[in-house]
């Protein structure tokens, strides 16, 4: 058997202590204050605090960001999609649609699309590794299978049996990231060109990116410029170095160094900072659970060592998407631990140990979220905290 992470014993107070070096330039558009995003330090990784989320739908100015490269700058008067040199057997299609305009107050009900990076829980397991944090959003967009790219490719007169699908971006490491066709012309995989109503930040892919639902974060490439199709399986350095499980558990798939990562495991987080600092007064816990491409079928929490408890849930409980998870609780006063395990549609709960992998990739076992509770002296009139998470004001005597 090979290592295992678990979450005993587990601290943050090294990252948290860790210098995090200002970069000589700044990579990224928007504004990113340290209230609202948690800097990784390599100026283009900045994840969402958790208790900074207002509702379902993460605003723009609060949906983290995640890049391989800083933003680059796109033109749109000159943005084109475009065709590069053949370099497979497979013939190649191109997108050839310039985004001109994006109506600003777009809203469709349908449109709320999902996805988890590979590594969003990586900054609070032993071994320590890198990672980031997740977030929905609401797109305007075209389907991959209503765009050029999806459309059977011609060889002489006969179409070729397409297998996989290469989505290439243009910022400066040109990250580009396979799919299956199969994956890549199914109605949930999107080309975004606009995101809660606006057009796409730049940031998170403007003028165009992909949206992969269910699946890791990596494979919706921003800044979309050419879209391969390929009767071969396709590879790059983002699914055979990075983005795969490395380890004695994993063996090797052709060049790849193991598998491939593509949908990621039930999970479940908690809407608190780390460690949480709470008052001995009526407490709203709040979070949110995602489990890949299936749906969240239960929440479940304890404190400290008490029994399992389920938590009620409050959004779609649809393949694709998160929901929010709540429960009441009044805290005693001292230290306490809050565990919370999701289950999803298909009967797979959060485990005590996830599979140990170099890269520390699909870390989803429970983790035991440190709690302080303060002790609030008795008042009638005073406001029980009214900030996140609250249940309202102390009842009248």
């Amino acid at each position: 058997m090979g290592r295992r992470y678990t979450a005993s014993n587990q601290s943050i107070s090294d990252r948290a202590a860790a210098p995090v070096a200002p970069p000589t330039e700044r990579k990224v558009v928007k504004p990113t204050p340290s209230e609202l995003m948690e800097d990784t330090g390599t100026g283009v990784d900045y994840g969402t605090r958790p208790d900074r989320i207002p509702g379902y739908l993460v605003p723009n100015d609060r949906f983290y960001i995640r890049s391989h490269a800083p933003t680059p700058q796109v033109d749109l008067a000159t943005w084109t999609s475009h065709r590069g040199q053949r370099r497979t057997p497979a013939d190649q299609l191109h997108l050839r649609r310039a985004v001109r305009a994006v109506p600003a107050g777009f809203r469709d009900p349908h449109d709320r699309v999902r996805g988890q990076p590979a590594g969003s829980s990586r900054q609070r397991i032993r071994p320590h590794v890198r990672g980031n944090s997740l977030g929905p959003r609401r797109d305007r967009h075209r389907r991959v299978d209503r765009c050029p790219a999806s459309r059977p490719a011609r060889s002489g007169r006969s179409h070729t049996r397409c297998t996989g699908c290469h989505a290439e971006s243009l910022d400066y490491n040109r990250f580009r990231r396979p799919l299956p066709l199969a994956k890549a012309t199914s109605d949930d995989t999107l080309v975004a060109l606009a995101m809660n109503g606006e057009p796409l930040p730049a940031d998170h892919g403007f003028p165009a990116r992909v949206v992969v639902t269910g699946w890791l974060r990596a494979a919706s490439v921003k800044w979309l410029t050419r879209v391969e199709v390929s009767e071969q399986r396709l590879y790059s350095p983002w699914n055979n170095e990075d983005y795969v499980l490395i380890g004695s558990d994993f063996p090797a798939e052709g060049p790849a160094r193991g598998p491939v990562i593509t949908t990621v495991p039930v999970a479940a987080s908690v809407e608190l900072p780390w460690p949480a600092p709470l008052r001995s007064e009526p407490q709203m816990i709040r979070g949110r659970a995602f489990a890949g491409e299936n749906a969240i079928a239960m929440v479940e929490y304890r404190i400290d060592d008490g029994p399992w408890q389920l938590a009620r849930l409050d959004g779609p409980e649809v393949p694709g998407a998160w929901v929010r998870w709540q429960f009441a609780w009044t805290p005693r006063p001292g230290e306490h631990t809050l565990q919370v395990r999701a289950t999803d549609d298909r009967g797979n709960t959060q485990p005590d140990a996830s599979a140990y992998n170099e890269l520390g990739y699909l870390q989803h076992s429970v983790l035991s979220h440190p709690l302080r509770v303060e002790d609030v002296p008795n008042s009638a009139d005073r406001p029980v905290n009214l900030g996140w998470g609250s249940l309202g004001k102390r009842p009248s005597r």
